[in-house]
């Protein structure tokens, strides 16, 4: 059988961020609420020439060599935080990362699900033509009316994976376990920057969704528990993963027992400095996991859990390729999160909160990212990007 999944994986946040103490203190409670309770430190900012199309192009950029971008016949772009009711955001990034005219580009949109659906769609398109690669990105901000329960778990950034046959990082297994039910935990109207939400209600989906995906992986010939040495979980707040986990505990007493919470405290630790990326979160806690971990993982099994309020959920399962290590960008990731700017409860307000009129159609916004391609603003209601790093050569 064909081993496909994903070759090259690359992680961009925004250069700013916003410890969760400060908010706690703006908001007059005991820091452990955030720390502790949903185990969340620190939430990614973006500013405002940093949109999911640029944190995308970003998060790409290192996986496209020259063999790579002659290779890429589909690009696939997950967000629920898109930028136009009809082009796909992905053809901003195909024109902005020059990739060749003979490629398919779409937009999927699921909530959090959306990369999980790309990522399938890519390895069945691999299957189909084994010769060529796909290149999946998932890319959001999400941000919630201030002064609510939600705040805390704001975040942005984006994942790029390249999805071949022959993966170097991780094989992706057959085996799929799905559920969909139609539920209103989570949206997003038209009219709308910022998402309604039943938290409570979207917790309970959440996890019967888990527990619905996981009967219906095994029934399709998955993994049993005490095969999965890891699982990495859809994270809206880190703390969630311990919420998951009680499902196996409750289903699977002697599995659970057995591979222990170790199975998911790695795949934590980027997404409790990053906050809710949405499409991205799982891939940021597989990344996580990836990067992070201190035994080797060759040939180990990753039990994956994506879920998608509204809502869609799937579990599905992948083995790391012996050798994966050489093939990550670990310490680059490390120096992104650590070169990172503090900012003041204010000037995260204005950057988060303060729109311009959409009916402005021409606007130029200033120089504020630390990132390569940035959003300079609109030409006649039509976005304009650029490459900063070539900008400033010019000037």
């Amino acid at each position: 059988m064909m081993r496909i999944g994903i070759d090259d994986i690359s992680l961009y946040v925004p250069g700013f961020f916003l410890p969760l103490a400060t908010l706690a203190k703006v908001h007059n409670i005991d820091p452990n609420k955030y720390l502790l309770g949903i185990g969340q430190e620190k939430m990614a900012v973006p500013p405002p020439d940093e949109d999911i199309v640029s944190m995308a192009a970003n998060a790409a950029k290192p996986l496209l060599t020259p063999l790579v971008m002659e290779s890429i016949s589909t690009v696939i772009l997950a967000t629920e935080s898109g930028v136009d009711q009809s082009k796909s955001a992905g053809l901003f990034i195909h024109g902005i990362l020059n990739l060749r005219a003979n490629c398919r580009v779409i937009e999927f949109k699921q909530a959090c699900y959306g990369a999980t659906a790309g990522l399938q769609m890519a390895c069945a398109l691999v299957n189909q033509r084994p010769n060529e690669r796909i290149l999946v990105i998932a890319s959001d901000i999400s941000c919630y009316q201030p002064n609510t329960d939600a705040e805390c778990t704001e975040g942005a950034g984006a994942i790029a994976m390249i999805v071949s046959q022959s993966p170097r990082i991780l094989n992706i297994h057959p085996y799929q376990g799905r559920y969909s039910f139609d539920v209103m935990d989570f949206w997003r109207p038209n009219q709308h920057k910022m998402a309604f939400v039943d938290g409570k209600l979207s917790i309970e989906m959440y996890l019967e969704s888990l527990k619905q995906t996981w009967q219906n992986y095994r029934l399709d010939g998955g993994l049993p528990l005490s095969s999965l040495r890891h699982l990495c979980f859809h994270l809206p707040f880190t703390k969630m993963a311990q919420k998951a986990f009680s499902i196996f505990e409750a289903i699977e007493p002697k599995a659970a027992k057995d591979i222990g919470p170790q199975s998911y405290t790695t795949s934590q630790i980027y997404g409790r400095d990053i906050g809710n990326c949405y499409t991205a979160s799982l891939y940021i806690a597989l990344l996580s996991l990836l990067e992070n971990s201190t035994e080797d993982l060759s040939e180990q099994n990753i039990g994956l859990f994506s879920y998608g309020s509204g809502c869609v959920g799937e579990f599905f399962s992948a083995s790391v390729v012996k050798g994966y290590n050489t093939h990550l960008r670990k310490t680059e990731h490390h120096r992104l999160l650590q070169s990172r700017h503090e900012l003041n409860y204010e000037q995260y307000l204005v950057w988060f909160y303060q729109d311009i009129d959409p009916q402005i159609g021409s606007y130029e916004l200033p120089q504020l990212t630390c990132g390569r391609y940035r959003f300079n603003g609109s030409k006649n209601h039509c976005r304009q990007y650029e490459n900063s790093q070539q900008s400033q050569k010019g000037n």
